[in-house]
Protein backbone atom coordinates (compact mmCIF):
# COMPACT_ATOMS: atom_id res chain seq x y z
CA UNK A 1 0.00 0.00 0.00
CA UNK A 2 2.76 2.46 0.95
CA UNK A 3 4.70 1.25 -2.09
CA UNK A 4 1.81 2.49 -4.24
CA UNK A 5 2.02 5.83 -2.42
CA UNK A 6 5.72 6.04 -3.23
CA UNK A 7 5.12 5.37 -6.92
CA UNK A 8 2.23 7.84 -7.11
CA UNK A 9 4.23 10.61 -5.44
CA UNK A 10 7.26 9.81 -7.58
CA UNK A 11 5.19 10.33 -10.71
CA UNK A 12 4.14 13.66 -9.21
CA UNK A 13 7.73 14.84 -8.98
CA UNK A 14 8.39 14.08 -5.31
CA UNK A 15 11.11 11.49 -5.93
CA UNK A 16 13.65 13.82 -4.32
CA UNK A 17 12.11 13.28 -0.86
CA UNK A 18 14.62 10.92 0.87
CA UNK A 19 12.04 9.24 3.13
CA UNK A 20 9.86 8.34 0.15
CA UNK A 21 12.84 7.02 -1.78
CA UNK A 22 13.45 4.47 0.95
CA UNK A 23 10.20 2.75 -0.02
CA UNK A 24 11.63 1.64 -3.34
CA UNK A 25 14.20 -0.54 -1.57
CA UNK A 26 13.07 -4.08 -0.89
CA UNK A 27 15.41 -4.40 2.09
CA UNK A 28 13.93 -1.31 3.76
CA UNK A 29 10.37 -2.47 3.19
CA UNK A 30 11.25 -5.91 4.57
CA UNK A 31 12.68 -4.37 7.74
CA UNK A 32 9.68 -2.08 8.17
CA UNK A 33 7.30 -4.98 7.59
CA UNK A 34 9.07 -6.91 10.34
CA UNK A 35 8.94 -3.98 12.77
CA UNK A 36 5.29 -3.27 12.00
CA UNK A 37 4.25 -6.89 12.47
CA UNK A 38 6.10 -7.02 15.79
CA UNK A 39 4.41 -3.85 17.07
CA UNK A 40 0.97 -5.07 16.03
CA UNK A 41 1.41 -8.46 17.72
CA UNK A 42 2.79 -6.99 20.95
CA UNK A 43 0.14 -4.26 21.04
CA UNK A 44 -2.62 -6.84 20.68
CA UNK A 45 -1.13 -9.15 23.29
CA UNK A 46 -2.43 -8.40 26.77
CA UNK A 47 -5.93 -7.32 25.78
CA UNK A 48 -6.32 -10.13 23.29
CA UNK A 49 -5.19 -12.74 25.84
CA UNK A 50 -7.62 -11.41 28.47
CA UNK A 51 -10.42 -11.48 25.91
CA UNK A 52 -9.56 -15.05 24.87
CA UNK A 53 -9.52 -16.17 28.49
CA UNK A 54 -12.96 -14.67 29.04
CA UNK A 55 -14.37 -16.22 25.89
CA UNK A 56 -12.77 -19.66 26.16
CA UNK A 57 -13.22 -20.32 29.85
CA UNK A 58 -11.22 -23.51 30.39
CA UNK A 59 -8.90 -22.69 27.51
CA UNK A 60 -7.35 -25.26 25.20
CA UNK A 61 -8.04 -28.87 26.19
CA UNK A 62 -4.88 -30.77 27.23
CA UNK A 63 -4.28 -34.41 26.31
CA UNK A 64 -4.88 -36.59 29.36
CA UNK A 65 -2.98 -39.50 27.80
CA UNK A 66 0.16 -37.43 27.35
CA UNK A 67 2.66 -35.81 29.71
CA UNK A 68 1.03 -35.82 33.15
CA UNK A 69 2.35 -32.46 34.32
CA UNK A 70 0.94 -30.71 31.25
CA UNK A 71 -2.58 -31.31 32.53
CA UNK A 72 -1.94 -29.20 35.63
CA UNK A 73 0.70 -26.75 34.34
CA UNK A 74 -1.02 -25.80 31.09
CA UNK A 75 -4.68 -26.11 32.06
CA UNK A 76 -6.68 -22.93 31.46
CA UNK A 77 -4.26 -21.45 28.92
CA UNK A 78 -6.20 -19.92 26.04
CA UNK A 79 -5.49 -20.81 22.41
CA UNK A 80 -5.89 -19.06 19.02
CA UNK A 81 -2.83 -16.88 19.70
CA UNK A 82 -2.07 -17.34 16.02
CA UNK A 83 -4.40 -14.41 15.41
CA UNK A 84 -1.72 -12.14 16.90
CA UNK A 85 0.88 -13.40 14.43
CA UNK A 86 -1.49 -13.25 11.46
CA UNK A 87 -2.63 -9.73 12.33
CA UNK A 88 0.98 -8.53 12.32
CA UNK A 89 1.75 -10.53 9.19
CA UNK A 90 -1.12 -9.05 7.18
CA UNK A 91 -0.69 -5.48 8.39
CA UNK A 92 3.06 -5.51 7.69
CA UNK A 93 2.66 -7.22 4.30
CA UNK A 94 -0.21 -5.06 3.07
CA UNK A 95 1.47 -1.84 4.14
CA UNK A 96 4.91 -2.49 2.67
CA UNK A 97 4.39 -5.15 -0.02
CA UNK A 98 3.81 -4.59 -3.73
CA UNK A 99 0.15 -5.53 -3.98
CA UNK A 100 0.34 -6.06 -7.75
CA UNK A 101 2.60 -9.07 -7.21
CA UNK A 102 0.91 -12.45 -7.83
CA UNK A 103 3.26 -14.22 -5.41
CA UNK A 104 2.22 -11.91 -2.59
CA UNK A 105 -1.47 -12.64 -3.10
CA UNK A 106 -0.98 -16.39 -3.47
CA UNK A 107 0.94 -16.63 -0.19
CA UNK A 108 -1.45 -14.31 1.66
CA UNK A 109 -4.42 -16.24 0.25
CA UNK A 110 -3.09 -19.58 1.46
CA UNK A 111 -2.17 -18.10 4.83
CA UNK A 112 -5.66 -16.66 5.29
CA UNK A 113 -7.44 -19.82 4.14
CA UNK A 114 -5.37 -22.09 6.37
CA UNK A 115 -5.81 -19.64 9.24
CA UNK A 116 -9.59 -19.88 8.89
CA UNK A 117 -9.34 -23.68 8.78
CA UNK A 118 -7.18 -23.63 11.92
CA UNK A 119 -9.65 -21.33 13.67
CA UNK A 120 -12.49 -23.74 12.89
CA UNK A 121 -10.42 -26.57 14.37
CA UNK A 122 -9.53 -24.55 17.49
CA UNK A 123 -13.13 -23.41 17.92
CA UNK A 124 -14.39 -26.99 17.78
CA UNK A 125 -11.86 -28.07 20.42
CA UNK A 126 -12.62 -25.20 22.79
CA UNK A 127 -16.41 -25.36 22.53
CA UNK A 128 -16.52 -29.16 22.87
CA UNK A 129 -13.62 -29.23 25.36
CA UNK A 130 -11.94 -32.07 23.51
CA UNK A 131 -8.54 -32.44 21.87
CA UNK A 132 -10.29 -33.69 18.73
CA UNK A 133 -11.47 -30.83 16.51
CA UNK A 134 -12.05 -31.23 12.80
CA UNK A 135 -11.18 -34.64 11.42
CA UNK A 136 -7.88 -35.15 9.63
CA UNK A 137 -9.78 -35.93 6.45
CA UNK A 138 -11.73 -32.69 6.57
CA UNK A 139 -8.59 -30.63 7.07
CA UNK A 140 -6.62 -32.40 4.35
CA UNK A 141 -9.38 -32.02 1.76
CA UNK A 142 -9.65 -28.28 2.47
CA UNK A 143 -5.87 -27.84 2.43
CA UNK A 144 -5.45 -29.66 -0.86
CA UNK A 145 -8.25 -27.73 -2.56
CA UNK A 146 -6.71 -24.39 -1.58
CA UNK A 147 -3.18 -25.57 -2.43
CA UNK A 148 -4.20 -26.86 -5.86
CA UNK A 149 -5.92 -23.56 -6.70
CA UNK A 150 -2.82 -21.67 -5.60
CA UNK A 151 -0.49 -23.85 -7.69
CA UNK A 152 -2.67 -23.44 -10.78
CA UNK A 153 -2.75 -19.65 -10.26
CA UNK A 154 1.05 -19.54 -10.09
CA UNK A 155 1.45 -21.58 -13.27
CA UNK A 156 -1.01 -19.43 -15.22
CA UNK A 157 -0.41 -15.93 -13.87
CA UNK A 158 3.12 -15.75 -12.42
CA UNK A 159 5.81 -14.24 -14.70
CA UNK A 160 7.81 -16.92 -16.50
CA UNK A 161 11.54 -17.16 -16.02
CA UNK A 162 13.44 -15.82 -19.06
CA UNK A 163 16.48 -17.94 -18.16
CA UNK A 164 14.81 -21.31 -17.47
CA UNK A 165 11.86 -22.12 -19.76
CA UNK A 166 9.21 -24.25 -18.04
CA UNK A 167 10.49 -23.42 -14.57
CA UNK A 168 6.92 -22.79 -13.34
CA UNK A 169 6.13 -26.53 -13.60
CA UNK A 170 9.58 -27.85 -12.73
CA UNK A 171 11.28 -29.21 -9.64
CA UNK A 172 14.77 -27.82 -9.06
CA UNK A 173 17.28 -29.96 -7.19
CA UNK A 174 19.66 -28.28 -4.73
CA UNK A 175 23.43 -28.55 -5.27
CA UNK A 176 22.90 -30.09 -8.74
CA UNK A 177 22.39 -26.83 -10.63
CA UNK A 178 21.53 -28.42 -13.98
CA UNK A 179 19.09 -31.01 -12.65
CA UNK A 180 15.63 -29.60 -13.35
CA UNK A 181 12.72 -31.97 -13.91
CA UNK A 182 9.64 -30.57 -15.64
CA UNK A 183 6.58 -32.34 -14.26
CA UNK A 184 4.10 -30.52 -16.45
CA UNK A 185 0.70 -30.30 -14.83
CA UNK A 186 1.69 -33.06 -12.41
CA UNK A 187 3.60 -30.27 -10.68
CA UNK A 188 0.25 -29.08 -9.27
CA UNK A 189 0.03 -32.23 -7.15
CA UNK A 190 3.66 -31.87 -6.04
CA UNK A 191 3.11 -28.25 -5.01
CA UNK A 192 -0.10 -29.12 -3.15
CA UNK A 193 1.64 -31.90 -1.23
CA UNK A 194 4.46 -29.51 -0.32
CA UNK A 195 2.12 -26.81 0.97
CA UNK A 196 -0.38 -29.03 2.78
CA UNK A 197 2.32 -31.36 4.10
CA UNK A 198 4.41 -28.57 5.58
CA UNK A 199 1.35 -26.94 7.09
CA UNK A 200 0.56 -30.13 8.98
CA UNK A 201 4.21 -30.65 9.93
CA UNK A 202 4.30 -27.25 11.66
CA UNK A 203 0.98 -28.07 13.29
CA UNK A 204 2.36 -31.30 14.78
CA UNK A 205 5.44 -29.47 16.09
CA UNK A 206 3.35 -26.95 18.03
CA UNK A 207 3.16 -28.88 21.29
CA UNK A 208 5.43 -27.07 23.78
CA UNK A 209 5.80 -23.43 24.78
CA UNK A 210 7.78 -21.62 22.08
CA UNK A 211 8.73 -24.85 20.29
CA UNK A 212 7.20 -24.12 16.88
CA UNK A 213 7.41 -20.34 16.53
CA UNK A 214 11.21 -19.95 16.75
CA UNK A 215 11.94 -22.60 14.06
CA UNK A 216 9.25 -20.91 11.95
CA UNK A 217 11.16 -17.63 12.29
CA UNK A 218 14.42 -19.36 11.35
CA UNK A 219 12.78 -20.83 8.25
CA UNK A 220 11.20 -17.48 7.35
CA UNK A 221 14.59 -15.77 7.67
CA UNK A 222 16.18 -18.34 5.38
CA UNK A 223 13.46 -18.19 2.76
CA UNK A 224 13.32 -14.42 2.92
CA UNK A 225 16.96 -14.42 1.82
CA UNK A 226 16.36 -17.15 -0.76
CA UNK A 227 13.41 -15.25 -2.26
CA UNK A 228 15.47 -12.06 -2.37
CA UNK A 229 18.36 -13.77 -4.17
CA UNK A 230 16.42 -15.83 -6.72
CA UNK A 231 14.21 -12.83 -7.44
CA UNK A 232 17.21 -10.68 -8.38
CA UNK A 233 18.60 -11.57 -11.80
CA UNK A 234 22.15 -10.45 -10.94
CA UNK A 235 22.38 -12.36 -7.66
CA UNK A 236 20.74 -15.41 -9.22
CA UNK A 237 23.23 -15.40 -12.06
CA UNK A 238 26.20 -14.96 -9.71
CA UNK A 239 25.09 -17.86 -7.49
CA UNK A 240 24.00 -20.05 -10.44
CA UNK A 241 20.42 -20.04 -9.18
CA UNK A 242 17.35 -20.24 -11.37
CA UNK A 243 15.95 -16.73 -11.68
CA UNK A 244 12.28 -16.41 -10.61
CA UNK A 245 10.89 -13.00 -11.66
CA UNK A 246 9.14 -10.91 -8.98
CA UNK A 247 9.47 -13.53 -6.23
CA UNK A 248 11.85 -11.28 -4.28
CA UNK A 249 8.82 -9.40 -2.99
CA UNK A 250 8.14 -12.36 -0.71
CA UNK A 251 11.01 -11.15 1.48
CA UNK A 252 8.54 -8.56 2.79
CA UNK A 253 6.15 -11.34 3.86
CA UNK A 254 8.97 -13.32 5.44
CA UNK A 255 9.92 -10.21 7.40
CA UNK A 256 6.33 -9.91 8.60
CA UNK A 257 6.32 -13.57 9.70
CA UNK A 258 9.48 -12.95 11.74
CA UNK A 259 8.11 -9.77 13.31
CA UNK A 260 4.73 -11.28 14.11
CA UNK A 261 6.47 -14.36 15.51
CA UNK A 262 8.68 -12.27 17.80
CA UNK A 263 5.65 -10.37 19.04
CA UNK A 264 3.84 -13.61 19.76
CA UNK A 265 6.89 -15.16 21.45
CA UNK A 266 6.82 -12.25 23.91
CA UNK A 267 3.71 -13.88 25.38
CA UNK A 268 4.33 -17.51 24.35
CA UNK A 269 7.73 -17.78 26.06
CA UNK A 270 7.59 -20.34 28.91
CA UNK A 271 5.30 -20.37 30.72
CA UNK A 272 3.02 -19.49 27.80
CA UNK A 273 0.21 -17.04 28.42
CA UNK A 274 -1.44 -18.15 25.20
CA UNK A 275 -0.99 -20.98 22.70
CA UNK A 276 -0.63 -20.49 18.96
CA UNK A 277 -3.27 -23.07 18.20
CA UNK A 278 -4.06 -24.48 14.77
CA UNK A 279 -5.04 -20.93 13.81
CA UNK A 280 -1.37 -20.05 13.73
CA UNK A 281 0.41 -23.33 13.03
CA UNK A 282 -1.62 -24.35 9.97
CA UNK A 283 -1.42 -20.82 8.55
CA UNK A 284 2.32 -20.37 9.12
CA UNK A 285 3.14 -23.82 7.78
CA UNK A 286 1.06 -23.09 4.69
CA UNK A 287 2.76 -19.72 4.26
CA UNK A 288 6.25 -21.24 4.37
CA UNK A 289 5.25 -24.08 2.06
CA UNK A 290 3.81 -21.68 -0.50
CA UNK A 291 6.85 -19.39 -0.29
CA UNK A 292 9.08 -22.38 -1.07
CA UNK A 293 6.86 -23.26 -4.04
CA UNK A 294 6.95 -19.68 -5.35
CA UNK A 295 10.75 -19.51 -4.99
CA UNK A 296 11.20 -22.95 -6.61
CA UNK A 297 13.06 -24.25 -3.57
CA UNK A 298 10.59 -26.89 -2.44
CA UNK A 299 13.28 -29.51 -1.76
CA UNK A 300 15.38 -27.04 0.23
CA UNK A 301 12.33 -26.53 2.45
CA UNK A 302 12.74 -30.16 3.50
CA UNK A 303 16.24 -29.27 4.73
CA UNK A 304 15.50 -25.89 6.30
CA UNK A 305 12.31 -27.24 7.86
CA UNK A 306 13.89 -30.57 8.71
CA UNK A 307 12.78 -30.30 12.32
CA UNK A 308 9.14 -30.06 11.23
CA UNK A 309 9.64 -32.95 8.81
CA UNK A 310 11.10 -35.10 11.60
CA UNK A 311 8.14 -34.30 13.87
CA UNK A 312 5.67 -35.32 11.14
CA UNK A 313 7.61 -38.47 10.27
CA UNK A 314 7.70 -39.52 13.93
CA UNK A 315 3.90 -39.47 14.00
CA UNK A 316 3.52 -41.37 10.71
CA UNK A 317 6.09 -43.99 11.72
CA UNK A 318 4.52 -44.41 15.15
CA UNK A 319 1.02 -44.87 13.75
CA UNK A 320 2.10 -47.24 10.96
CA UNK A 321 4.26 -49.37 13.26
CA UNK A 322 1.57 -49.55 15.95
CA UNK A 323 -1.07 -50.66 13.45
CA UNK A 324 1.21 -53.39 12.16
CA UNK A 325 2.69 -54.70 15.41
CA UNK A 326 0.66 -53.24 18.26
CA UNK A 327 3.89 -51.77 19.64
CA UNK A 328 5.39 -48.29 19.73
CA UNK A 329 8.77 -47.14 18.47
CA UNK A 330 8.70 -43.86 20.37
CA UNK A 331 7.53 -43.47 23.95
CA UNK A 332 5.13 -40.85 22.60
CA UNK A 333 4.70 -38.99 19.33
CA UNK A 334 5.33 -36.34 18.08
CA UNK A 335 8.97 -36.87 18.93
CA UNK A 336 9.32 -33.86 21.26
CA UNK A 337 7.07 -35.73 23.70
CA UNK A 338 9.34 -38.78 23.40
CA UNK A 339 12.20 -36.75 24.84
CA UNK A 340 9.96 -35.46 27.62
CA UNK A 341 9.12 -39.07 28.47
CA UNK A 342 12.86 -39.76 28.65
CA UNK A 343 13.07 -37.15 31.40
CA UNK A 344 14.18 -34.04 29.53
CA UNK A 345 12.77 -30.81 30.94
CA UNK A 346 10.41 -28.97 28.60
CA UNK A 347 12.80 -26.03 28.33
CA UNK A 348 15.64 -28.41 27.43
CA UNK A 349 13.63 -29.98 24.62
CA UNK A 350 12.59 -26.58 23.28
CA UNK A 351 16.06 -24.99 23.29
CA UNK A 352 17.76 -28.05 21.79
CA UNK A 353 15.14 -28.22 19.05
CA UNK A 354 15.75 -24.52 18.37
CA UNK A 355 19.46 -25.27 17.95
CA UNK A 356 18.69 -28.07 15.49
CA UNK A 357 16.36 -25.78 13.52
CA UNK A 358 19.01 -23.05 13.37
CA UNK A 359 21.69 -25.45 12.12
CA UNK A 360 19.35 -26.82 9.46
CA UNK A 361 18.69 -23.27 8.28
CA UNK A 362 22.45 -22.81 7.81
CA UNK A 363 22.64 -26.07 5.87
CA UNK A 364 19.75 -24.92 3.66
CA UNK A 365 21.54 -21.64 2.95
CA UNK A 366 24.74 -23.53 2.13
CA UNK A 367 22.97 -25.25 -0.77
CA UNK A 368 22.78 -21.88 -2.51
CA UNK A 369 26.55 -21.82 -2.99
CA UNK A 370 27.23 -25.54 -3.34
CA UNK A 371 26.58 -25.82 -7.05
Amino acid sequence: MLYFLYEWLSRGGHEHVPVLNLLKYLTFRTGMSMLTAYIVAVAMGSRFIRWMKAKQGKGQPIRTDGIARHVTEKAGTPTMGGFMILAGLFVGSLLFGDLRNIHVWVVLGITAAFGVLGFMDDYAKVTKQTTAGLSSGQKLVAQFIVSILAAVALIIFAPQSPTTPGLETSVVFPILKNLVINLGWFYVAFAAITIAGFSNAVNLTDGLDGLAIVPVMFAASTFGLIAYLVGNVKFADYLNLHYVPSVGELAVLCGAIIGGGMGFLWYNAPPAKIFMGDTGSLALGGALGSIAVCAKHELVLGIVGGLFVAEALSVMIQVAYFKKTGKRIFLMAPIHHHFEKLGWAESTVVVRFWIVAMMLSFVGLATLKLR
